[in-house]
């Protein structure tokens, strides 16, 4: 238990610690907007959104030439699982914000 200041009213109480509460409350979101986009069939139409968006800003094909890198860099037993592993956080990184706001744009239309 944390205890934190209250800045308006100059006083302390007592919270559960912030991560702990957001880790739980994103699971629980997360799980509540998949089944949402599923139940409404718009999951699929989302997702070819985003698979577009992604090409036309060019994250596609900065990718590739990130995946050509890793494979220049160790070579050709590289396996697919340690390709995964190397570029995936970049990717999610390398996403614009534009293209987040669009598609967070997009899940409120259908939720």
């Amino acid at each position: 238990v944390e205890l934190t200041k209250s800045s308006a009213a100059g006083t302390r109480r007592a919270s559960r610690p912030l991560a702990m509460v957001d880790q739980h409350n994103v699971e629980l979101l997360r799980q509540t907007v998949t089944q949402r986009l599923v139940e409404s069939g718009q999951e699929e139409r989302l997702k070819e959104f985003l698979r577009a968006r992604l090409i036309e800003c060019g994250w596609r094909d900065q990718m590739k030439a990130e995946c050509k890198a890793a494979i220049m860099e160790k070579g050709l037993q590289i396996t697919v699982e340690d390709l995964l592993l190397e570029i995936t956080e970049r990717g999610e990184a390398a996403v614009p914000d534009e293209v987040k706001a669009e598609l967070l744009g997009e899940v409120r239309k259908v939720l």
